[in-house]
């Protein structure tokens, strides 16, 4: 596993895959943060892209990443990763319509658990998943991450194409 960080306006970032795919990004602080662990390689070159992309997306200019990833998790666990990428950029969805779209609508836990384990965040937008009430729920980057990312998209939806 090669990894190395890149600094945004949330923090710092700790990306982690291997020469072809994004497996991790973990977060500065809160229930997601991380620390590359002992048999990993430093080595920015596998993420130059993935870099320039969290660069374009923090500054205003990237709505949608277009990066190779390799998701992980159980089949039901990736179903719900892969529901997260739908989500457009500057909105929200419930974890209620999730769990619909998905095929299981009575799996709010369970699509509730799968967000909060996601292993990539930003790019796999779990930040985008509220509660049904519209209230900001739990975030592995702590709450007030989850809102400046909210914040930033939708200050910046409007300017992008």
């Amino acid at each position: 596993m090669y990894y190395c960080f890149f600094d945004t306006p949330i923090g710092e970032l700790l990306l982690a895959g291997d020469v072809d795919r994004l497996s991790m990004i973990g977060f500065p602080k809160g229930a997601m943060r991380r620390d590359p662990e002992a048999d990993w390689i430093y080595n920015e070159q596998p993420f130059e892209t993935v870099c320039e992309q969290l660069g374009e997306y923090f500054s205003g200019q990237r709505k949608e990443f277009d990066l190779p990833l390799k998701l992980s998790g159980s089949k039901f666990q990736i179903s719900v990763l892969e529901a997260l990428l739908q989500i457009p950029y500057g909105e929200t969805m419930s974890y209620s319509a999730i769990a619909k779209q998905i095929g299981n609508p009575k799996a709010l836990r369970a699509v509730g658990a799968a967000n909060g384990r996601n292993p990539i965040p930003i790019v796999v937008p779990c930040h985008r998943v509220i509660g049904s009430g519209g209230d900001l729920t739990g975030f592995g980057g702590g709450l007030d991450t989850k809102e400046a990312l909210l914040r930033l998209e939708a200050e910046n939806s409007q300017n992008l194409l």
